[in-house]
């Protein structure tokens, strides 16, 4: 594939074949290729072990994939496919096997259900999903089971400090994803995030022609009444260049937003941003306006903190997010942010 391609990662269930539809879909939007990825079962492995070792010219070369076989029939079934479409059975560990072809087929992303056919049915997010998604070397999205699907609403423009630039969002979001349409939602750190993590957001927010709400979260200083889910206040554009009414935080952390948002704006003009200063939890912020959302952007982890595991805010929205979720790695650790 000439271009950096889409990864499905698919088992057969039900979870994963939601994620290949929200990989061809991306694929499609993106113009590039779709690689379906599939870890073969331990009964396959062993076989081809076997024959391998025994060099048997009596037993078939090939030996059973139905997984294969069933997710070649959808795809035939599929309104449209992108340009190039490949297969790969993998060996190993699911979590190994899909991070070495993710290292070498360096693809734009690696699209993955929260869980596979393991685990209980309430779990939130399976044990290879997380695996993936804290030491996969591409951004991972992770497509949610049906059950946590939102029941259906209007975009929630309520953040604290809220103020748009551009039009409002006309995108569509893979019906099959359990996502409605809606904008991108980027979970932003402004001194901290990486810019690979912001790059990702605005790309996928022009291939879908929709929005990027970026929302950044700031400390609730003390004080004798605290106010739990407070009505939201929007503040225009206009009210940042006077004093204003709004809380003096929620004012910086929007002009922080502004500035590191500037390049992404002149890079991606024709991508409206709206930008959003909450108190307290962003995780909780990222999760509610998951259930509007056609995507929700964080980063894995500080970029300073060379620390093999998940960030607490991206794994709260990775177990609790309404729609699909993109964990975005620092591509380039060495750069500063």
């Amino acid at each position: 594939m000439s271009n950096p391609p889409v990864i499905a990662a698919v088992d057969g269930s039900d979870h994963s074949l939601r994620a290949l539809e929200w990989a061809r879909t991306a694929a499609l939007s993106r113009g590039t290729g779709l690689l379906v990825a599939h870890v073969l079962p331990d009964v396959s492995q062993l076989y081809a072990g076997r024959r391998s070792s025994l060099h048997d010219p009596n037993e078939p070369a090939r030996f059973a994939d139905p997984v294969g076989d069933y997710v070649r029939g959808v795809l035939e079934a599929a309104p449209a496919l992108p340009p190039e479409v490949r297969y790969e059975a993998l060996e190993g560990s699911v979590p190994e096997a899909l991070r070495v072809i993710a290292a070498e087929a360096a693809p734009m992303m690696l699209v993955m259900g929260s869980r596979g056919r393991g685990g209980f049915a309430t779990l939130l997010l399976g044990s290879n999903s997380r695996a993936v998604a804290t030491t996969a070397t591409c951004p991972v999205v992770v497509v949610p089971h049906a059950d946590r699907d939102a029941p259906g609403g209007a975009p929630a423009d309520g953040a604290p400090g809220t103020y748009s630039h551009g039009a409002d969002p006309h995108g569509t979001a893979p019906p099959a994803a359990g996502a409605s349409a809606g904008r991108v939602v980027l979970g932003l750190h402004a001194a901290e995030t990486p810019e690979d993590v912001l790059l990702f957001a605005f790309a996928e927010a022009a291939a879908r022609g929709t929005t990027v709400q970026v929302v950044s979260a700031y400390a609730v200083p003390p004080g004798p009444t605290l106010i739990v889910d407070s009505p939201f206040q929007v503040i225009p554009p206009e009210a940042l260049a006077d004093d204003g009414d709004a809380v003096p935080a929620e004012r910086e952390m929007l002009r922080a937003q502004t500035e590191r948002l500037a390049p992404l704006r002149s890079r991606y003009p024709q991508v409206p941003v709206e930008q959003a200063a909450v108190p307290g939890d962003a995780a909780g912020r990222l999760v509610d306006a998951s259930r509007s959302a056609a995507l929700v952007v964080v980063g894995r982890h500080h970029p300073r903190r060379r620390s093999l595991l998940m960030g607490s805010v991206a794994n709260a929205v990775l177990q609790h997010a309404h729609g699909p979720v993109a964990v975005v790695p620092a591509l380039h650790p060495d750069e500063d942010s």
